[in-house]
């Protein structure tokens, strides 16, 4: 019988009831004291699974001092014991740690090769998508949608509002500079960002964090519909008419006609973050995160057109006469893009995140605000160059020209400003500053009312007294 540690014959043998493997007594139970385990099987062992083997054994007799041979002898035998005994164990744990690297190199080779295999994949998508577009393939359920190349109907984009007259009994300047708060409503709904009011300036659309969404009465200064737009916060929200669209961060755009959904899409991959409506009320356009706008064709209620941009989309409008869309980016340009062709008409750079971009009457101007910055920029659209800035002295919620072109309400934490440009003077003025802290702001009937949305969900009414 050999010792399965030191391969000599054991003095003192003792068999392991785990692995019936015999080992020499003082060496297992130094290997038992120091690991707890079976050399062999690397089962649990202690002294109690050990069984003393009865053999013929000769005395040896005691020892001398280190000065004979016999005692350097014993000495010797002792260091080798400890020697093979450690030899053991370093190749036991030379082989679990050839085991241990032979996977981990194994796995980390097949993870390289998903990411890689994924990342191609990803490209070879958005590479595909922006070259394409898809139309007439999704329903109001958000079913599947078939891929075309081809442009937006004519149709959709026929009917324009170019150069429309300044209507009877609009707002004027001196009439505007003594508007002051008259009303504020008790809190709607928490954490808001977008406020809508109707054609005809009696109900505010307004949405919260819980994803209600709810039509404010302004005479009645109440609440008067309430619907579930979840799941998701309501990011955004529009008039079409009569119906209401609301827009989720699910990526969902729902539409509602008197307290009923009636048509809801979900094209957006992640959350739909601002709504626009074209000039002949045929179209809605939502931008995404998914770095993607999507134009709906609301005759049929189905999905246009789908066309993924080279970023993060913000906010978006259309221009008076319906042939371009702005989309405003996280990489702190506006993306005009002219809506029968789909391509990418201009790009306009800016300081930082596109948070608001509004339109005016004019057709030559777009207003744009930027994350945490004080100043609004007026870009000339021929120009593709900006041709005055305004300065305020905290950062910028909205801005929202009114009908008429004249006038630009910009609305931010400090308050709400309306900038006014004289064509005769080719001049800008300030006729109305007022201490209403906004997230978002909305012109009312003839522009003689304007509508303040505060984050407590509160709306706030300034008018002429």
């Amino acid at each position: 019988m050999l010792c399965a540690i030191s391969g000599e014959a054991p003095q003192n043998p003792v068999a392991s009831r785990k692995s019936g493997t015999v080992f020499e007594r003082r060496l297992i139970e130094a290997y038992i004291a120091e690991n707890g385990r079976d050399p062999v099987t690397d089962e649990d062992l202690s002294t109690d699974d050990l069984v003393e083997l009865k053999t013929s054994r000769t005395v040896r007799p005691r020892p001398p001092t280190l000065t004979s041979i016999p005692s350097l002898l014993s000495v010797f035998q002792n260091e080798w014991d400890a020697l093979a005994l450690e030899t053991y164990t370093l190749r036991q744990q030379l082989t679990q740690t050839r085991q241990e690297l032979s996977t981990a190199l194994y796995q980390h080779d097949a993870a390289v090769r998903v990411i890689a295999r994924l990342s191609r994949e990803r490209d070879e998508a958005r590479d595909a998508l922006s070259r394409v577009s898809v139309h007439g393939g999704q329903t109001t359920n958000g079913e599947a949608m078939q891929v075309d190349s081809s442009e937006l109907s004519g149709d959709l984009i026929a009917k324009t509002r170019r150069k429309r007259p300044i209507p009877d009994g609009w707002v004027t300047s001196d009439a505007l500079s003594s508007f002051s708060p008259v009303e504020k409503s008790k809190p709607l709904y928490t954490n808001t960002r977008s406020l809508a009011v109707n054609k005809h300036g009696d109900s505010a659309l307004v949405g919260g964090v819980d994803g209600k969404l709810g039509v404010f009465s302004i005479p009645d200064k109440a609440i008067i519909q309430e619907m579930n737009a979840g799941p998701g916060a309501v990011t955004d929200v529009l008039w079409l008419g009569d119906r209401m669209v609301a827009s989720t961060s699910a990526g969902n755009v729902k539409i509602y006609e008197k307290e009923v959904e009636v048509s809801s899409f979900s094209g957006h991959a992640g959350e739909v973050t601002a709504l626009a409506v074209h000039p002949s009320g045929d179209i809605l356009a939502s931008v995404g995160v998914d770095k993607s706008y999507i134009f709906y064709d609301l005759t049929s209620n189905t999905i246009a057109t789908q066309v993924l941009a080279d970023a993060a989309l913000t906010t978006a409008g259309f221009h008076p006469d319906g042939h371009l869309f702005a989309a405003g980016g996280v990489d702190g340009q506006i993306k005009v893009y002219d809506v029968k062709s789909l391509t990418n008409a201009a790009n306009f750079d800016s300081t930082g995140p596109i948070t608001a971009i509004a339109f005016s009457e004019n057709g030559t101007w777009l207003a744009t605000a930027a994350k945490g910055s004080t100043a609004v920029s007026i870009w000339d659209l021929r120009k593709a160059s900006i041709v005055h800035t305004i300065n305020l002295t905290s950062p910028i919620s909205a801005v929202q020209w009114e009908f008429s072109g004249q006038f630009l309400a910009i609305a931010g934490p400090s308050g709400l400003v309306v900038q006014q440009y004289s064509k005769t003077t080719k001049e800008w003025s300030e006729p109305l500053k007022a201490a209403v802290p906004s997230v978002a702001v909305a012109w009312g009937l003839n522009a003689g009312t304007i509508y303040c949305l505060d984050a407590e969900g509160s709306i706030t009414t300034l008018t002429e007294r």
